[in-house]
C-alpha cells in the first residue's frame, strides 16, 4: 500500500477515535445532555398532582385574613362517635352552658404531657385508666362501676399508658410497656391476654372481628379479636425512627391508612396486608427532623385523607390513589374538622383557620390568642355574657429571639366544633369558646394550670382529661 494511502487512512482512523470521544463525553458527563447524566438516588414516591401553595412558608399565619368574613352553614350534625373509624368528627350535637364542673380523681398518670388519651364512652359510661393502668369503669354521676386491673406489681411500676377501643362487648387494650389484652366491656373480665417484643404508639382500631395498631418498631400488626392471635404484620420504614407522638389509623371500605414516624402515609388491604399504595410527605428532612415530626390524627371524609404537621404542611390526599391534591402552610399537629367543604383547624400558633376543602384555598385566619389584652377594660365584653366564665385570660405571647415572631408561651391541644361555638384546650389548662360565625372568643375558661385533653362529648356533658382526673362539664 502507498504511504500516502496509509498515511490516509491512519489520520481518517484518528479522527473518528477523536469524533467517538467527544460524543461519548458530551453525551455522558455533561449534565445538560438529553442522553445519561449524572447518577442520583431515586426519590421514593407516587405520582403527585401539582401542589398549591397558596403562602409562602416565611408569609403564613403571622397575620389574620378576612377576620370579619363570617361562616355560616347548615345544621347537619355527626354525633361524637368513640368508636369512629375514619376520626371523622364533623359538627357535634353540642350546645352545652359550662355552668357546672365536676371531677372524677385518680392517681396521677406519670408522662401525661407527652399522652394523647382517649375515652371510651359506653352509652352514658365512661372508661378510662389510672396511673398504675387500672382500668376504670364509672356512669354519668361519676358512681364507679367496676375497676380492674390486669398488672403484677413490676408492670404497675413503669407506668403504663393505654391505648383503647371498643364495640358492642369487647374492649381492646394496648399500652407502652408491650402487653395487650381484651375485656368484657360490660363486666371488665379478662377475655385474653399477649405479650409483645416492642410498645405500642399508635390509635387502636376494631373493624369486624379484627383489630389494628403499630408498634414502635414502625409495624402495623393485625390481630384477631377473638384471641389475640397476629393475622398479619406490614412495615416499609426504618424501625430505628421513633415517633414523638401518637401514630394514626383511620379505615375506609376495604384499605387501612396509617402514617408512620417518618411521614409516609401508606394504605394497605384491610384482609392481606399487602400494600395498595404509599405517599411520603417528608422525603427531604434530615434524620433529627424525623424525631421532632409531629403529625395530626388522619381524618377521612369523600375519599380524601387531611392531615397536618409540626413542619409547617397541611395535605389532602386521594384515600383511593394516595395522590396528593393539594398542600397548604398550615402549621399544627392538631386533628382537623371536616364540616361538608369547609375544614376547621387551629395552627400551633394560635390562628383559627378556615379553608376549602376541595381546593385548600384559605377562608379566613383568626389570631385566637392575640385577640385579648390584659386590660381589665377588655374583659367587660365578657362579664357581660350570662355564661358567667370561670376565669378570663389575657394575651400572653414571647417573641421568639432565632425568627423575631412572637409565639405563644403556650400551645393548643385539641377542640371540637359544636353547633354554635368551637371549643379549645391549651396546655395550660385553659377551655376557649369561640364563636364560630365570627370567630370571636366568647369566653375562656380555667380549669387548671397544666395541660387538659382535647374535648369529648357524651349526652351532652363536655369531658376533659387530666393527668390525674377527668372533668366533666355541663
Amino acid at each position: 500500500m502507498h504511504k500516502k494511502d496509509l498515511k490516509e487512512i491512519l489520520v481518517n482512523s484518528i479522527l473518528k477515535i477523536l469524533l467517538i470521544f467527544i460524543f461519548i463525553t458530551n453525551c455522558s458527563y455533561n449534565k445538560n445532555s438529553t442522553f445519561w447524566s449524572n447518577t442520583k438516588k431515586i426519590e421514593k414516591n407516587v405520582e403527585k398532582l401539582p401542589v398549591i401553595n397558596l403562602f409562602k412558608a416565611e408569609e403564613a399565619f403571622n397575620t389574620e385574613l378576612n377576620s370579619n368574613l363570617k361562616i355560616k352553614f347548615s345544621t347537619n350534625v355527626f354525633s361524637n362517635n368513640s368508636t369512629n373509624n375514619q376520626n371523622h368528627n364533623g359538627r357535634i350535637n353540642y350546645s352545652g352552658n359550662l355552668e357546672n364542673i365536676s371531677r372524677y380523681k385518680f392517681s396521677k398518670i406519670k408522662y401525661f404531657d407527652e399522652f394523647e388519651p382517649e375515652v371510651i364512652f359506653q352509652d352514658d359510661n365512661i372508661i378510662f385508666f389510672n396511673s398504675k393502668g387500672s382500668i376504670l369503669k364509672f356512669d354519668s354521676f361519676s358512681k364507679l362501676i367496676w375497676e380492674k386491673s390486669y398488672y403484677s406489681k413490676s408492670e404497675k411500676k413503669l407506668s403504663p399508658l393505654l391505648y383503647m377501643a371498643s364495640n358492642k362487648s369487647t374492649l381492646v387494650v394496648v399500652d407502652n410497656i408491650s402487653k395487650f389484652y381484651a375485656l368484657d366491656i360490660n363486666s371488665g373480665e379478662l377475655l385474653w391476654s399477649k405479650n409483645h417484643n416492642a410498645g405500642f404508639i399508635s390509635e387502636v382500631k376494631i373493624h369486624n372481628d379484627k383489630f389494628f395498631v403499630m408498634d414502635s418498631n414502625n409495624i402495623l400488626r393485625c390481630y384477631s379479636l377473638k384471641d389475640g392471635s397476629q393475622i398479619w404484620e406490614f412495615q416499609n420504614v426504618n424501625k430505628l425512627i421513633k415517633s414523638q407522638k401518637k401514630l394514626s389509623i383511620a379505615l375506609i371500605k376495604n384499605s387501612i391508612i396509617f402514617n408512620n414516624s417518618t411521614g409516609d402515609i401508606n394504605a394497605v388491604d384491610i384482609d392481606s396486608g399487602e400494600l395498595i399504595w404509599v405517599t411520603p410527605i417528608a422525603s427531604e428532612v434530615s434524620l433529627t427532623e424525623f424525631f421532632l415530626l409531629k403529625m395530626s390524627d388522619l381524618v377521612i371524609s369523600n375519599n380524601t385523607v387531611f392531615f397536618s404537621t409540626n413542619q409547617n404542611e397541611f395535605f389532602s390526599i386521594n384515600a383511593v390513589s394516595g395522590i396528593i391534591n393539594w398542600e397548604q402552610k398550615i402549621n399544627s399537629d392538631l386533628r382537623p374538622t371536616i364540616i361538608g367543604n369547609l375544614i376547621f383547624t387551629v395552627t400551633l400558633e394560635g390562628f383559627l383557620i378556615i379553608m376549602n376543602s376541595e381546593t385548600g384555598d384559605i377562608l379566613r385566619i383568626t389570631d385566637l390568642f392575640g385577640k385579648l389584652s390584659d386590660k381589665k377594660s377588655d374583659w367587660n365584653v365578657f362579664t357581660s355574657k350570662k355564661m358567667n366564665p370561670l376565669y378570663l385570660f389575657g394575651n400572653k405571647k414571647k417573641k421568639n429571639e432565632d425568627t423575631n415572631k412572637t409565639k405563644p408561651i403556650f400551645e393548643p391541644v385539641g377542640f371540637i366544633v359544636g353547633i354554635d361555638n368551637i371549643y379549645l384546650t391549651t396546655d395550660h389548662g385553659k377551655l376557649y369558646i369561640i364563636n364560630i360565625i365570627t370567630g370571636n372568643i366568647e369566653s375562656i375558661l380555667k380549669i387548671d394550670n397544666e395541660k387538659i385533653s382535647r374535648p369529648f362529648v357524651s349526652s351532652n356533658d363536655l369531658f376533659l382529661i387530666k393527668n390525674n382526673s377527668i372533668i366533666k362539664l355541663n
